[in-house]
């Protein structure tokens, strides 16, 4: 009976994985799909698709479904500060889109994986928290190796990387300002409310930009579906991904841990580009891979001294 229970467990954890690796590296794909493709040339207004999905469905998750507890907002304060959070998680998501357009996803995959770096760097700038020396350390490779892969990336393009590193540094900084504004116990939410709260904000930030910045955005999306008729499911299927990736990244802790999440994404983005290589075909050298290989090395063990450190 109960290794009947630890199979069964087992099976729905195993389960989760695969459903999180496939909306997670899905949705990578997709945007690129759409963004080099069609003419579709809207990462603002796609980005806002995404959060308009991500308002939709987590309300019903979380008010019908039940699969977190609802929390609700206690104060003015906390407001202000979900929308600070929401208004820096606009810009990463949007700058990683824009990035798409110019780069392969990668390179996009190798850039990314600096997080840690800037996460570290704005988690002494803002808290004063110190590493070991040893876990500095194992960060050298991790920009080394990016520097490695640019020089060897032969579709490098200059604003597609700086739109990329930018996306990569407000990601961390997101991360670490979360810690920072939601510190006390009476105002943490868990990610599944966080993303309820900053997914609408995010919309209002986004439709006013897309506007503005992406002029006829409307009216070429709508030419567009025309003459493509995949284009219209195509987004809305991308944009609902864009919510199954977060809500498998809460579930996948939950069962899990976070360690176990930190790993999955260390291997997740090697799995990115190798499907993204054979997918969009584009071409890749051996200093780009030895480049992306040393950063991923790097970040693994920066993760192993971290928790050796702890």
């Amino acid at each position: 009976m109960l290794s009947g229970q630890i199979g069964k467990k087992g099976f729905f954890i195993a389960t989760l994985i695969t459903f999180w690796y496939s909306s997670n590296i899905g949705v990578l794909l997709l945007n690129k799909l759409l963004l080099s493709n069609y003419g579709f040339k809207f990462p603002i207004f796609l980005t806002m698709c995404h959060m308009t999905a991500c308002a939709v469905l987590s309300y019903v998750s979380i008010v019908f479904l039940k699969i977190a507890p609802f929390q609700r907002i206690k104060s003015r304060s906390q407001f202000l500060r979900i929308t600070t959070l929401s208004i820096v998680f606009c810009g990463s998501v949007v700058g990683g889109n824009i990035s798409l357009r110019y780069l392969p996803v990668s390179f996009n995959q190798a850039v990314g994986a600096t997080t840690p770096f800037f996460t570290a760097l704005f988690a002494y700038l803002m808290t004063r928290k110190q590493e070991a020396w040893a876990t500095y350390g194992c960060l050298v490779p991790v920009v080394t190796g990016v520097i490695i892969a640019s020089g060897g990336e032969p579709s490098f393009h200059l604003y597609g990387f700086i739109m990329c590193i930018g996306a990569t540094a407000a990601r961390a900084f997101k991360s670490v300002l979360q810690g920072v504004l939601l510190s006390s116990e009476g105002e943490k939410l868990n990610s599944m409310n966080l993303l309820l709260y900053m997914s609408p904000i995010a919309v209002v930030v986004l439709l006013p930009a897309a506007l503005v910045m992406e002029p006829n955005v409307i009216d070429i999306t709508t030419t567009l579906a025309v003459e493509h008729r995949y284009l219209g499911l195509l987004i809305l299927v991308n944009s609902a991904m864009a919510y199954g990736a977060n809500l498998l990244n809460f579930l996948v802790t939950k069962h899990t841990s976070a360690l176990t999440l930190q790993v999955l994404g260390n291997a997740k983005g090697a799995v990115a580009v190798v499907i993204s290589i054979l997918i969009f075909q584009n071409p890749v050298t051996f200093i780009g891979i030895a480049g992306y290989t040393m950063t991923v090395m790097g970040v693994v063990a920066y993760g192993e001294s971290k928790r050796r450190h702890k």
